[in-house]
């Protein structure tokens, strides 16, 4: 029964994965993405079969599953950079970075000054997150490791870690918030 099932899953995904993986890279320009994609529909449709389901047309099955994970994937959060977020200056016009409102090393006799209490405060805040959410951000912001990678060594899921790295961020602009002020009126 087993090897049935198992020929049957490789004649299948040996049939249809190149129609299947032009049908999601015509709606998901990222060809890692669409892999996944790809890669899910056929795990779903491996488990499918394990359970001893029968489907009747394995073609539309396949094609019905791969919209659904199509769709998922675009409902999926987006990732989250803090670069990404801006703060407006005092007349609203100009947006404003975190790279912004720390003093250039070559300003005036206060710059070092400024710099390192900036700088302490974006310790302090990055501190007060939880451990999970302070690893994603490091890892993501300052290490510049993609979340795949991110989940391949912690083992934790691409969209936990994305929701992980969203809540810091929040977290990160509201603390941060007050350090912009005070910067700005100094």
């Amino acid at each position: 029964m087993a090897a049935e099932q198992n020929e049957r899953i490789k004649e299948t995904v040996q049939k249809e994965r190149k129609r299947l993986l032009h049908f999601i890279r015509k709606r998901v320009n990222n060809a890692d993405d669409a892999e996944d994609i790809l890669q899910d529909v056929f795990y779903q449709f491996t488990q499918y079969l394990r359970v001893g389901t029968e489907v009747d047309s394995i073609t539309g099955w396949l094609f019905a599953v791969t919209r659904n994970r199509i769709t998922d994937w675009f409902r999926k959060k987006r990732e989250e950079n803090f670069s990404d977020h801006q703060f407006t200056s005092e007349d609203g016009q100009e947006p404003l970075f975190l790279s912004d409102i720390l003093p250039d090393n070559t300003a005036g006799a206060d710059a070092p000054m400024l710099r390192k209490v900036a700088m302490e405060a974006i310790m302090e805040a990055l501190d007060e997150l939880p451990e999970e959410q302070r690893y994603v951000f490091l890892q993501h912001e300052v290490e510049g490791k993609s979340f795949k990678e991110i989940s391949a060594v912690t083992g934790v899921t691409v969209n936990t870690l994305l929701s992980r790295k969203r809540y810091a961020v929040l977290f990160l602009r509201d603390r941060l918030a007050n350090v912009y002020d005070e910067f700005l009126n100094a």
